[in-house]
């Protein structure tokens, strides 16, 4: 399975409805509007998405982390 890193699971957390399709369709949807940077990292996550399927998907655990210090 591919490895997400933490900003990758940060971003698939605000596109997160409950199923894969979904979260990809969110997020194609969100790119013209965002940032350079986060298109590189939306672009990223997005390749990694599609190379996992459903069930993978579902086992991810798919909580924001908390980078800052409070």
């Amino acid at each position: 399975m591919n490895r997400f890193s933490v900003e990758e699971i940060n971003l698939i957390s605000i596109y997160h409805t409950g199923t894969r399709g979904a979260v990809i369709e969110e997020m194609t949807a969100a790119l013209p509007d965002m940032d350079s940077e986060f298109q590189e990292l939306a672009r990223r996550t997005l390749d990694k998405l599609h190379h996992l399927n459903d069930d993978e998907f579902s086992q991810l655990s798919i909580d924001p982390a908390d980078e800052g210090d409070g």
